[in-house]
């Protein structure tokens, strides 16, 4: 789960293991004006998700994963833009016959840009930072099935797991490998990537240099400029006047005319992972029972919500799970818009009448405008929303780390995460026994078409519980200069590979 803004918590879970051996690979983008490339180019990139901090361990956020992730840092595995799991810093791997232990062989003459040789003990210290009592980090409880790390010699990382997961290679695409002996990491960094940190002014821009030193095949361009913006109207703008090259995601549907009818820009519509959920306490009252659930997701009009805040872009979605989920199945029939369906149950649960709660709303759009939506809605069928806005930081503490609140607005970015609702002391407390069994059982899995079929299970299930209300699917609108190339379209999970944006002059 991430706040799109600044928070970035929650988990995927599986995916298909892609082997092919691969370093910085080509990711998908639109097609440049004719021209020769400019390999000295410094390439502009305007977003609204500046980092928090540095450190992906520590709160640093969305911003931090779009900057640094595969562009700084890499992992031993690489998530791709079309989602498949890539070898990246191991060069190889294997897994014994009960699956609970990988043996990792590190790939040679990786360098950190501190000129330190990558070794199995930095390894070893990336995986234990993520895993320790004060991370913050989004893979942090995916990883407690790590039972024992040994590093017999330099290029070899033994990880034992105390049951098996299936997950556990893509989970490992999340984890950064950072120089063992690095300090000051919400400010400096010491990854093994294509790029190195040249500076970052806050509330400003975060600038990368080309790394001389890089394992792999060099940038295409020398240095790439994170611009950060207040709103879209801003980000917009800088790109109508050339502050910038192109927008990581696009979050004004209103301005998009003016670039698809304009040649000198590209607009894309990729693939969205992020969902906006309104998330039920389920452990407080009148969210406690699945009738009241029910009826305020049937009471919401998802379709004109999505159409009032992204014009014709974006999907409806009925669950957790997006089109690109292996386990996907169109749910949106399950708690459909019935205004009439809704009075019933809700005189069925016994507030025949109404009742009140209080929405907590991040700050930030979409969040305000929805939240006074939703508010408008649920006025229809008698229930009363109170609205209180509260910063990241406030939701984070106040939602995520102690469940005080009855419900709240929320994005999650990540894909494959429905396993959340396997968690029972997940921030929403949904509590289903059977889906609990059936997410442990496919983390088990000895094959993914077992996982699959089970994960199709707690989909209809937590659906038909309307365990939270999925309010829309994001779309994934990147917006480019017609001089640019090889840039990422779906931008999965936050990250923005930027060493294959080629630009020409």
């Amino acid at each position: 789960m991430s706040t799109k803004k600044n928070i970035s918590y929650a988990v995927a879970s599986a995916a298909a293991l892609a082997v092919t051996l691969t370093a910085c690979g080509g990711s998908g983008g639109s097609s440049a004006s004719g021209g020769t490339w400019d390999k000295d180019a410094v390439v502009n990139i305007g977003s609204l998700y500046e980092p928090q901090n540095l450190d992906n361990t520590a709160g640093g956020g969305q911003g931090v994963t779009e900057a640094l992730n595969g562009n700084v840092y890499e992992g031993l595995f690489r998530l791709t833009d079309d989602g498949k799991v890539d070898k990246l810093l191991a060069q190889d791997y294997e897994t014994s016959a009960d699956g609970l232990t990988y043996t990792f062989t590190l790939r040679d003459g990786v360098k950190f840009h501190s000129g330190k040789e990558l070794t199995s003990q930095d390894v070893k210290y990336s995986l234990e930072k993520v895993t320790a009592d004060d991370s913050q980090s989004a893979r942090k409880s995916n990883l407690d099935v790590v039972k024992d790390i040994a590093t017999p010699d330099a290029r070899t990382v033994k990880v034992t797991l105390s049951k098996k997961s299936i997950s556990f290679v893509y989970n490992l695409s999340y984890v950064w490998i950072i120089n063992s002996q690095a300090k000051n990491l919400k400010t400096t960094e010491d990854g093994t990537g294509p790029y190195t940190l040249n500076k970052w002014s806050r509330g400003s821009a975060l600038s990368l240099n080309r790394f001389a030193g890089y394992w792999g095949d060099a940038a295409a361009n020398k240095q790439v400029v994170f611009h950060y913006y207040k709103d879209a109207t801003a980000l917009n703008n800088a790109l109508l006047t050339n502050a910038v090259d192109v927008v990581t995601s696009e979050q004004s549907p209103d301005a998009l005319e003016q670039f698809k009818s304009n040649g000198s820009y590209k607009v894309n519509d990729g693939d969205s992972t992020t969902k906006l959920l309104l998330a039920f306490n389920d452990k407080a009252k009148p969210f406690t029972d699945v009738k009241v659930r029910r009826a305020v997701s049937a009471a919401i009009d998802d379709k004109k919500l999505l159409e009032s805040v992204w014009g014709g872009y974006g999907k409806e979605i009925g669950s957790m799970v997006p089109p690109t989920d292996p386990w996907y199945e169109d749910l949106t029939d399950v708690n459909a818009h019935d205004v009439a369906k809704a009075k019933k149950l809700l005189a069925e649960a016994g507030y025949a009448k109404g009742f009140s709660f209080t929405l907590d709303t991040p700050n930030y759009d979409p969040h305000p405008t929805a939240a006074t939506f939703i508010k408008s809605q649920l006025a229809k069928v008698g229930i009363t929303v109170k609205i209180n806005t509260i910063t990241p930081d406030e939701w984070y503490t106040k939602v995520y780390k102690n469940h005080d609140f009855t419900a709240t607005l929320q994005e999650h970015v990540n894909d494959r995460d429905l396993v959340w609702y396997g968690k029972p002391d997940f921030y929403w407390g949904y509590d289903n026994p059977q889906v609990t069994k059936w997410v442990e059982e496919a983390e088990a899995a000895s094959s993914t078409a077992a996982q699959t079929e089970l994960l199709k299970k707690v989909n209809r299930q937590t659906a038909e519980d309307a365990a939270s209300d999925w309010l829309y699917l994001y779309p994934q609108i990147v917006v480019a200069s017609d001089k640019l190339s090889g840039y990422p379209l779906n931008g999965l999970n936050s990250q923005f590979f930027a060493y294959d944006i080629k630009k020409t002059g």
